[in-house]
């Protein structure tokens, strides 16, 4: 996945997994390969449970100590997150690589006002004068569309909207302009007004400071338009990856198919929270069938779908899927 042109960030073979109960181990993200050059937004897009806020952990080195990169590389500008040091990856960590988390009432403390925990990020990286920093985070406050910021800084995350969180933690992830930003389905606790306005704002963000965004969603609808680029996961792996406007005008691979006919089938929906399923479930993460993840569910399955994994084909240039649709 990706052009000719120096990737920031690649990640080559990567392989996470966890324990089960039983002491065996199962694989959250298996063999998954994505590079993203500078500039660029890049969608993982997959629903729940796929891996893919487990890559995005893996990619800051923030994975819960239970679970295990097994193989794989993830570089930054040609340095191997995975073999740096822990006062390295603090170093990267904001400076370099920020996150966007899910759920801002989660991630935001809630005894502490909210200028003083955006004045965090900046005092760990850049060495400001206390009234510096604050003022850098009152044009942060501002940057991202929130009305009185002097207010707002003081004002504690209880008092805010979600919206408001929302873009709370963004100013946080861009505060020392990092190259990256993941962005781990920073729209699913808004309604969809509030969604729009926070992609447009990533743009915007985008536009203004040559950021990239790997964006992660379950939802289709947030990449037309804004991803240059996407990587469909399915039980932790990439099935199928090209530009985002050739996945929404022919995508190959069925789990693809599904998703986007769906995105459009939800077009003009009252609430996205009626967005609709495909049908069956996603396989058990700890009991994978030996071929294609995705058969039980496939439209399209045929005898050598339940035999063995299919390979990468290459139908289209720069179009990587796997499905044996395209061959054996």
């Amino acid at each position: 996945m990706g052009g000719t042109e120096k990737s920031l960030v690649q990640i080559g073979s990567l392989k996470v997994t966890y324990p089960t109960s039983g002491g065996a181990r199962f694989a959250a993200v298996d063999d998954v390969s994505i590079d993203v050059h500078g500039g660029e937004v890049v969608g993982i897009l997959g629903e729940s449970g796929c891996g893919k806020s487990t890559l995005a952990n893996a990619i800051l080195q923030l994975l819960p100590a239970h679970a295990r990169q097994e193989s794989g590389n993830i570089l930054l500008r040609e340095h191997d997150l995975s073999e740096a040091s822990e006062s390295e990856l603090r170093a990267v960590r904001g400076r370099e690589i920020a996150l966007i988390p899910q759920d801002p009432a989660l991630s935001l403390n809630p005894v502490m006002n909210v200028g003083s925990q955006i004045a965090e990020v900046l005092r760990a990286h850049l060495p400001l004068p206390a009234k510096q920093r604050r003022a850098r985070v009152i044009d942060l406050l501002i940057e991202v569309g929130l009305d009185r910021p002097e207010d707002i800084y003081s004002a504690y995350p209880h008092q805010l909207s979600g919206g408001q969180c929302q873009r709370i933690v963004i100013s946080q992830a861009i505060a020392c302009r990092p190259a990256l930003v993941i962005a781990d389905e920073p729209t699913s606790k808004l309604d969809a007004p509030l969604q729009a306005e926070i992609v447009a704002l990533l743009s915007q963000i985008r536009k203004n400071h040559g950021t990239a965004i790997l964006l992660i969603t379950h939802d289709p609808a947030l990449l037309a338009g804004f991803a240059d680029r996407i990587a469909v996961m399915y039980a932790g792996r990439i099935v199928e990856s090209g530009l985002t406007v050739d996945i929404f005008r022919q995508p190959l691979h069925p789990y693809t198919q599904a998703l986007v006919r769906l995105a459009k089938s939800a077009i003009g929906m009252p609430s996205r929270k009626s967005f609709p399923a495909i049908e069956g479930e996603s396989p058990d993460p700890t009991a994978f069938p030996a071929g294609c993840r995705f058969e039980p569910r496939c439209p399209d399955r045929m005898e050598m779908c339940t035999q063995r994994y299919p390979q990468v084909f290459l139908p289209e240039p720069s179009r990587p899927v796997s499905c044996f649709k395209y061959g054996e």
